[in-house]
Formats: C-alpha cells, structure tokens, sequence
C-alpha cells in the first residue's frame, strides 16, 4: 500500500562545514512541487544548491541542481521509493562549507538528509482522489458544505454568479456515497458539470 505524509518534517545536517536542510511533505504533483522548490530559492538566496525529488506516478522527477550527475536527486528518490511513498517531495537545500565531498559523500549526504527527516514524519495511507464540479441554488450551499466536510471531501472554490459553482476533491473509498448523499439531500437541485472522472492507473 502507498503511503503519504500528514504534515511537512524538516531537518538539518552539518556534515564537513556543509548544510543540508531537508524537507518532505505531501504535494498533488509536479506543478506543486515546482513552486515549492522555487520558493526555497528565494527564501535560500546564499544557497549552494536546492535538490529535490517527486515521487507522484508519472509525474516522477529527480533534480542534481548543479551537484554532479546522480549524487543528489536521485538518491533522494531512492529514498522516498524505498518507504513506499506516494504524493511526495523531498528536498534539500545545501549551504556549501568549503570542503568537497566527493560522489560518494555526496550521495551519503543527501540519501541521509532525506531518511532522517522521514524518521521524524508521520506516514498515512494514500488515498487516490478525484476532482467534480457541481452547480446548486444559493439555498443549498450551506447543507452542501456541512455535506462536503461530513463526506471528508475538500472544497477546492466556490464561485458566486446567478448560482453557485462548487469544485471538489473527494477520495474513491468516499466518493459514491457522497455522489449519491448530494443528490438525494438536493432532490435533483444540483446539476454535475462534469462526469466523475476515472482515477489514473497506478
């Protein structure tokens, strides 16, 4: 069984006058992460290198960001497939030291950045998901909302025009009953815009 992460866990390494500070945490996919990493650039200007990893079925991605070919990104995630994750990304931010330490440090380096901050991290069942989009009468957004959070689905945005427009993310375990909550609690009321879609094989 796939496993993701319930909150984001950082660590710190010292290792040879080098800083390594790791963070895993839960993404959608590759978009998501793509930010996150930008995000470190600019919050790590000084830094030497920010690596990271994305372990997300075909969304799956690994990056040395200037370290040599295969001692960073992909050691990292070695890491995450090895503790059968899903939905993650580890990266790692390095303030560089001054002392070199060769690939096979490198690859120590950033293999134990991200373990030791998995230690610390608390491992959940991965739950595929599926996004809908409904319309409804203003009457029923109240009830359709208290119906989202009982079904433990996520509101994703709400758009206020002559109706309102709801978009949702609901696991597969949750999502046929929820469907079939809404539309008898709306008694035909609520019109779907798009057909459930299929989950991606994984």
């Amino acid at each position: 069984m796939p496993y993701t992460l319930k909150a984001p866990v950082e660590h710190e390494l010292l290792i040879k006058k080098s800083r390594f500070i790791s963070c895993v945490q839960a993404v959608e996919g590759r978009q998501e992460a793509l930010a996150i990493v930008q995000a470190l650039r600019e919050r790590h200007p000084g830094a030497a290198h920010v690596c990271w990893a994305l372990l997300a079925g075909g969304q799956s991605a690994a990056n040395d960001d200037g370290e040599p070919g295969g001692t960073a990104g992909r050691p990292m995630l070695e890491v995450l497939r090895h503790q059968e994750l899903e939905g993650v990304l580890a990266t790692v931010v390095r303030y560089y030291g001054g002392i070199k330490l060769g690939a096979g440090g490198l690859v120590r380096a950033y293999t134990d950045a991200v373990a030791q901050a998995l230690a610390g991290a608390h491992k959940v069942a991965h739950e595929r998901q599926q996004d809908w989009t409904c319309q409804l009468p203003y009457s029923l957004e109240g009830w359709v909302r208290r119906e989202l959070e009982l079904g433990r689905a996520q509101l994703l945005a709400a758009t206020h025009g002559s109706v309102v427009t709801i978009s949702l993310r609901v696991s597969i375990a949750q999502a046929s009953t929820l469907r079939a909550r809404l539309d008898e609690g709306s008694q035909g009321r609520l019109l779907w815009l798009d057909q459930p879609q299929q989950p991606a094989p994984t």
